[in-house]
């Protein structure tokens, strides 16, 4: 920590208790507490049972959960091979010209997610790219709404770089490509598998534009959850809910374990 004394140690430890507690461990405790209640009236929940991960466990939930993994996957890949590709790019541009692709990749985060997904919805519902009524558009959006954390992230890595190694190596003869194939994204590794993970959990837990453009037979796990408590079922809600927070923290695990070894590469 940056705080070297003793007091001011626990002065942080403190502070961070009193932000944490209340904004993010209770709303999530009382999500899980009330996955196990059949009904809420005081304080606390009462009537434990866990039927209510039977439906979440149920036919329609893991094929909903299904749906939210091929997308997350599917549109964390495409967003990570377009932001990298355009942060490499934009790394070899002018200030003026960094900054309009900045500009160009941030404005999907800057306005509403309901608004990307009216617009996608607008642009693919006639031809010559008719993507309404399929996944395909589903997981555009998706790409869409995260390749700007992408892009963000490996532009971050890319300005810590330290240009000796692709210098030693240009200056041996290697090729741009060899460059970039065996130093530079090597080197990016790191950095790209956080933000692999970061666009994955963004996309499972993705709803407005979702709610705009999903079709019957692509229907994703939060578009679930916001169903079952639509209809008053808020306990089988929040057991979702915390099957989709359960496999989404599996697969970030996974992630930062590949980050860890490629850290020590």
């Amino acid at each position: 920590m940056l705080v070297h004394s003793r007091a001011g140690r626990w002065a942080a430890w403190a502070l961070f208790l009193v932000l944490f507690v209340p904004l993010f461990a209770v709303p999530l405790a009382v999500v899980v507490a009330a996955s196990f209640a059949t009904n809420w009236s005081g304080a606390f929940p009462s009537g434990p049972t866990g039927a209510h991960y039977a439906a979440a466990t149920g036919a329609d939930s893991l094929q909903a959960l299904g749906t939210s993994l091929m997308t997350a996957l599917a549109a964390s890949l495409l967003a990570l091979t377009a932001g990298t590709w355009a942060a490499l790019a934009a790394a070899a541009l002018r200030s003026r010209g960094k900054r309009i692709l900045d500009a160009l990749f941030v404005l999907p985060v800057a306005v509403p997610s309901v608004v990307v997904g009216l617009s996608v919805l607008v642009a693919f519902s006639r031809p010559p790219v008719l993507l309404n009524g399929t996944r395909w558009i589903v997981i555009l959006a998706h790409t869409v709404l995260v390749t700007a954390f992408a892009y963000q992230s490996v532009s971050a890595a890319i300005v810590r770089l330290d240009p000796v190694y692709e210098q030693a190596a240009a200056g041996l003869g290697a090729r741009p490509a060899y460059v970039l194939w065996r130093i530079r994204l090597p080197l990016l590794l790191p950095s790209l598998t956080a933000a692999a993970g970061l666009c994955f959990a963004l996309s499972m837990g993705e709803l407005s534009a979702t709610m705009m453009l999903y079709p019957p037979d692509w229907t994703p796990l939060p578009v679930q959850i916001f169903a079952a408590t639509d209809r008053g079922s808020l306990f089988t809600g929040a057991a979702v809910a915390v099957v989709l927070m359960g496999t989404t923290l599996l697969v970030l695990l996974g992630v930062s374990r590949i980050r860890t070894r490629a850290s020590y590469r």
